[in-house]
């Protein structure tokens, strides 16, 4: 027997060796199928599967400050986001991509040969955590069904809540109402109805409305008027009076998921295209009402969208 025949694998060991690689493929290959599946099932349902951005919700979110909270054991069930990785794994860490084989492989045959593996690098805002470095060790462990993996933790300070049911959406419409309040102070000059939207973008047009209505007043006082002046007045002659309309004749029933502020502005764009259509002046309860008979019973995006193409296709023909 020659000297190096101790370094040749063994009959058995080879064995182990080509049932781990089959293993591991097999493993990555039922990881796709059930990430397709469950593509399809929440395209059917329109429920949250992907990961979220780090780097957007940085973007988008006034973050506080950040420290090292060291190594931990977290839960696997709340890591919801990803650094640079958000587009190959879905929000449970199914693997998206054929191309991230390979290296998925390799990690998952590292646990079927019981090799320890390093932690993972996890950023953490409020209850939930963003993966920095071990996605893949993270899907492998998912998938294997662990619950919880070791990590070295970053906690970054968020000014309010997150937790895995989180989408961005979400993060938008909160951080826009977060910027709304800073800038107008609402909830201090008028605390009676809150200024809150369901869905993104709300607040910012609202923004637009009380620049505009700025502007009027001081053309008609002939001096410029402080914002807090202006916010005020535009709740007072605009905003509340057509909140009053809802509340009358009780539209808020056919919208139970959306909000006074969200009604307030589509119907204040449905009375500026009901006006424009019918070269009328249409009031804001003929407005609310007309807008509550025509589109309470379709889907709010898919109205929504056809009315601002509708609006869009007038103007553009003007």
């Amino acid at each position: 027997m020659s000297d190096n025949s101790a370094f040749d694998p063994s009959p058995n060991d080879s064995a182990i060796i080509r049932l781990v690689d089959v293993t591991a493929k097999a493993d990555f290959e039922n990881a796709r199928f059930k990430g397709y599946w469950r593509s399809v099932i929440s395209w059917f349902t329109r429920s949250q599967n992907d990961l979220l951005p780090f780097d957007e919700i940085r973007r988008r979110l006034p973050l506080r400050g950040q420290h090292d909270m060291g190594m931990q054991q977290i839960l696997l069930d709340k890591i919801v986001g990803s650094i640079g990785r958000y587009q190959d794994f879905d929000r449970v860490f199914l693997p998206r991509r054929n191309n991230i084989r390979g290296r998925w492989e390799s990690i998952d045959k590292a646990y079927l040969k019981d090799i320890g593996l390093p932690p993972i690098e996890v950023y953490k805002l409020d209850a939930v955590y963003f993966v920095k470095d071990g996605n893949h060790r993270v899907s492998v462990a998912r998938q294997r069904g662990q619950a919880y993996i070791d990590a070295y933790v970053i906690e970054i300070d968020v000014p309010f809540p997150i937790d895995e049911n989180t989408n961005v959406d979400d993060l938008i419409r909160e951080s826009e109402a977060l910027q709304f309040e800073e800038k107008t102070r609402i909830s201090t000059l008028r605390p009676g109805h809150p200024v809150r939207f369901t869905v993104p973008g709300g607040s910012c047009k609202v923004l637009e409305h009380i620049d505009v209505h700025r502007w009027y007043m001081g053309e008609e006082q002939k001096a410029p008027v402080p914002y807090a002046e202006a916010v005020a007045s535009w709740y007072d002659e605009v905003y509340l009076p057509l909140v009053q309309v809802i509340e009358r004749i009780n539209i808020m029933e056919n919208f139970p998921e959306r909000s006074e502020a969200d009604l307030y502005l589509w119907i204040i764009e449905h009375l500026y295209y009901l006006r424009e259509e019918f070269q009328a002046d249409v009031s804001l309860e003929q407005a609310a009402t007309h807008f509550a008979e025509e589109y309470y019973s379709k889907r709010p995006l898919t109205w929504f969208i056809n009315f601002l193409k509708r609006v869009s296709h007038k103007r553009q023909a003007e």
